[in-house]
């Protein structure tokens, strides 16, 4: 159960797509529930609201179900979008599964579910994948204050103590899980993979050349979603910054989200930032491979909610990948561990332009770097490795005891 499916190829997404096709390539009976595509435009992509829908695809079922869409995405709006959501698959029905699988995020769906398998007759095994700490979340961002914060920190801990066992995608989760209440013992760290094909270099030629970016710029890519914790105003600080001391810089951004209309308002006159709509998968490699940088930016503040799924693309794109975070933040202990880029302040345009340019125009370093990348994705984030591991936790899910007064 995910709220996000594709054809969606950004966030959480392709994981939860590849793990439920990746275990039906492997003999399992799978399926899936899910909503319609909405992310991360935040607009129903079909345009007009659907209750359900069934489909078959990769030999997975996939059931979809209609939620509600927030125009803009609000601590209220999400709230009210899982709520939609996780009534709709608490009224389904499962077929009784031997196991359930929840993604959090949706928090509030996931719980509303598990609860619904803890109190079933067939007692499945329950186990959470958790991508985002919603607790630290709102903390990050300032989304929400006080009590209505701990109130959040509650639900989480309740949630994955209604699992038998949570995957968490990065090790830093696992002691935060642990002040919430969970047992070390029962958390796993399953690693995101890279799920992008390493760029075809004639075919990034043509894209940069179709783009306009000329050979003696420095192009600098930032992927994905464009909402609040990536803090762009930063690139827009320093596109201005490129502008006004006449730097042959391009600052690129690339995706949708709930801030681009904001952002492209704001960044509007400035001759050295560009924004691209998504691409499709088959051409989003070549994409990456026509840039010189690849950016990570995040806001000041946010550090431990989450793991940039951009960061598993960037590493096998044989370019140098340059985060703009704070230093505490897991995607600079993950840009630390491949040896694949260089870290700046979150709040430092001034240092985002410097770096982005000496790894533009050294050629030797970016090299180094880029190298460093590809054989940390190779030894680290290998799809194979991670679906054995989730296949091992899904047969001790179910080999072990489970349900209410299992533990």
């Amino acid at each position: 159960m995910g709220i996000n499916y594709a054809p969606e190829s950004i966030g959480i997404a392709p994981y939860t797509t590849l793990l439920a096709s990746g275990l039906a390539a492997r003999g399992h009976d799978v399926r899936v529930l899910t909503g319609f595509p909405h992310y991360p435009e935040w607009i129903r992509r079909e345009g007009r609201f659907r209750l359900r829908s069934e489909e078959f695809a990769n030999h997975v079922r996939i059931g979809r179900f209609g939620h509600y869409v927030p125009r803009r995405a609000t601590a209220f709006g999400r709230a009210v979008m899982e709520t939609t959501f996780g009534l709709q698959v608490l009224l389904a029905r499962w077929n009784d599964p031997e196991v359930v699988l929840f993604v959090s995020p949706p928090l509030l769906a996931a719980g509303m579910s598990a609860l619904r398998a803890r109190l079933s007759r067939s007692r499945p095994a329950v186990g959470v994948i958790v991508h985002d700490i919603y607790s630290r979340g709102v903390a990050e961002t300032a989304a929400i204050e006080g009590r209505s914060a701990l109130a959040v920190q509650a639900l989480e801990a309740a949630v994955v103590r209604l699992a038998d066992e949570v995957v968490v995608i990065h090790e830093g989760f696992t002691e935060i899980l642990e002040h919430l209440g969970i047992e070390r013992g029962r958390i796993r760290t399953i690693r995101n993979w890279n799920h992008v094909a390493p760029p075809d270099p004639a075919a990034s030629a043509v894209f940069r050349v179709e783009s306009g970016w000329d050979p003696d710029e420095v192009v600098v890519l930032h992927s994905g979603n464009m909402g609040a914790k990536q803090g762009l105003e930063n690139v827009l600080a320093a596109a201005r910054l490129a502008s006004l001391q006449r730097l042959r810089v391009r600052f690129v951004l690339l995706g949708d989200g709930n801030q681009r209309a904001r952002l492209e308002s704001e960044g509007a006159g400035i001759d050295t930032l560009q924004f691209l709509d998504p691409v499709g998968d088959e051409v989003f490699p070549s994409v990456l491979g026509a840039a010189d940088v690849l950016l990570v930016n995040e806001r000041p503040g946010v550090a431990q909610m989450a793991v940039p799924s951009k960061l598993t693309s960037y590493l096998n794109s044989g370019k140098p990948v340059l985060a703009a975070t704070d230093e505490d933040s897991f995607a600079a202990t993950e840009v630390a561990a491949s040896g694949a880029g260089v870290r700046v302040p979150a709040d430092r345009p001034d240092l985002l332009l410097r770096e982005a340019v000496r790894l533009g125009t050294d050629s030797v370093l970016a090299a180094r770097l880029a190298e460093s990348g590809r054989r940390y994705c190779a030894g680290t984030l290998s799809e194979h490795e991670a679906l054995d591991r989730y296949e091992e936790w899904i047969l001790d899910l179910v080999r072990a005891p489970h349900g209410l007064g299992a533990r």
